[in-house]
């Protein structure tokens, strides 16, 4: 059966996998000295396998397929990567080392000194949020996806509270009954598809799949479920305090990649699970969720007087773009490709520009002693790489050219003017005015007045990190065709309007 067939560089896939499964379950024999040591080895290691995977895409021009153990769908496992699973693979190997370069100075265990408890468990987390990653973004089957949402999770949530604060608790454990809560629906989705199918693996599920009642209650069990794990509004409670209490590392992590993961499975079900399923209302409800978390999340940035909060409740409003591509790339017209790159380089702007805002974030607090707003002044001439890094992400955050933020939004306005959707073009235009001014409350303070007096010099190195990240997200704005032909790859055929 096409598509059930290990191809070529399929062997990469499992890799992408077992790497970071393996420096866990090392990280968790050897303890909290060498966890630090074996994160800092095998991530770029992992940057190494997921360009790998991204050229052999491209080279192929179709999917990279590997069936485990030899047994194709359905009484096996295939795992697959398209073109926007291999782009996503490639960003979450280059966050996540990158994080962990940042969190080196604070989480080291120095010689001499005992192992304590937070270093160790960072280490282990974050190996084990980049395997769980790998496999939402690999997996083609709703189970398997399920059993990483999960490990995503509890590997996500203990990272909020690594200080042990009460409050930093609380957070946790809001996030933890928001994930469980997805949970719980996504997985009588995928019982409801089970039942009525016999298969879980999407591609089965894709040529099978037809409008009856069983599909409509599973399609609104999962959509849901997975809403609440990706903070769509109204249900981003949880998000700004857990983004905005976790460790500056941690923070770059949860925004930039965690969110996505569960997006990412909304992707693939409207696309790829029910293509067949009329999608008009569902688009439409999709997006306007995200508009409503675009002006809501906008707003409640700009009342903010933490820097941290202000970037999570950012990141609440630039989720809500992501959903904008439903309504436009589900219904089969010509501006329907437009609609699905313009998605894509959403997820991708908003990661690196996301992951370096809140490593910049944290080295202010932590050079300052605080992160209150209004007492950032003189910010830019004393860490004048950490102001650069800010400014260079709130310019994607707005959509401003040249960035990737403004190919993605440009893209999105192109494809809801040609579809004559108008509202969607009011809340793109809406949301950048706003982006605008929770920009201008972070740089005008920070750009002005003397030389802010720092309790500590951050590490060069560590500026130099964070601002590598937001220029990736600026640089996404020249990104050659061979990049957008890949964003094509294995995409599959939407039904017309």
């Amino acid at each position: 059966m096409p598509g059930f067939a290990t191809t070529t560089g399929g062997v990469l896939l499992i890799l992408a996998i077992l790497l970071p499964v393996a420096g866990l379950t090392a990280s968790l024999a050897l303890g909290g000295r060498r966890a630090e040591q074996i994160a800092l080895t095998l991530t770029p290691v992992g940057v190494l396998i997921a360009l790998a995977i991204a050229s052999s895409v491209l080279a192929s021009g179709a999917p990279v397929v590997y069936i485990v153990g030899g047994f194709a769908p359905p009484l096996g496992i295939a795992l697959r990567a398209d073109g926007f699973s291999a782009i996503m693979l490639l960003t979450t190997a280059v966050i996540i080392s990158a994080a962990c370069f940042f969190a080196r100075s604070s989480f080291a265990t120095p010689r001499g000194e005992p192992e304590a408890r937070a270093p160790f468990a960072f280490w282990t987390l974050i190996q084990g949020l980049f395997a769980a990653l790998n496999i939402v973004l690999l997996s083609g089957d709703l189970f398997n996806l399920f059993v990483a949402l999960e490990l995503l999770t509890f590997s996500a949530v203990p990272i909020v509270c690594l200080d042990g604060r009460p409050e930093t608790l609380v957070a946790a454990l809001r996030y933890l009954l928001f994930a469980l809560f997805g949970s719980v629906f996504y997985l009588l989705g995928v019982g409801l598809i089970y039942g009525a199918y016999g298969t879980l693996d999407i591609l089965l599920l894709a040529s099978r799949v037809k409008p009856e009642p069983a599909v409509y209650a599973a399609a609104g069990l999962m959509t849901a479920g997975l809403l609440a794990k990706t903070a769509l509004f109204p249900l981003y409670l949880w998000l700004p305090p857990a983004h905005a209490n976790a460790p500056a590392a941690g923070s770059a992590v949860l925004s930039a990649l965690v969110v996505k993961a569960p997006f990412f499975l909304i992707v693939r079900l409207w696309f790829d699970v029910l293509p067949k399923l009329p999608s008009e209302t569902a688009g439409a409800m999709l997006a306007a969720l995200g508009s409503a978390a675009i002006l809501v999340g906008s707003v409640l940035a700009l009342r903010q007087q933490r820097l941290k909060l202000l970037i999570a409740y950012s990141t609440v409003a630039q989720i809500g773009y992501l959903f904008l591509m439903f309504p436009l790339a589900l219904g089969g017209g010509v501006w329907s490709m437009d609609a699905w790159i313009g998605g894509v380089m959403q997820t991708l702007s908003h990661a690196f520009a996301k992951a370096g805002m809140f490593m910049a974030a944290g080295l202010a607090a932590q050079s300052l002693g605080h992160d209150r707003i209004t007492d950032l002044g003189g910010l830019g001439r004393a860490m004048p790489l950490t102001a650069f890094a800010l400014g260079i992400g709130g310019v994607s955050l707005m959509g401003l050219p040249p960035s990737g933020g403004f190919a993605a939004k440009w893209l999105l306005l192109t494809a809801s003017a040609e579809a004559g959707q108008w509202a969607w073009v009011a809340v793109i235009l809406a949301g950048g005015l706003l982006a605008g001014g929770y920009v201008y409350r972070i740089l005008a303070p920070a750009l002005s007045g003397e030389p802010a007096t720092l309790k500590s010099a951050p590490a060069r190195s560590r500026e130099a990190i964070a601002l590598a990240l937001t220029l990736v997200a600026l640089l996404l704005g020249f990104a050659p065709q061979n990049f957008f032909n890949l964003i094509e790859i294995g995409r599959l055929p939407v039904a017309g309007p």
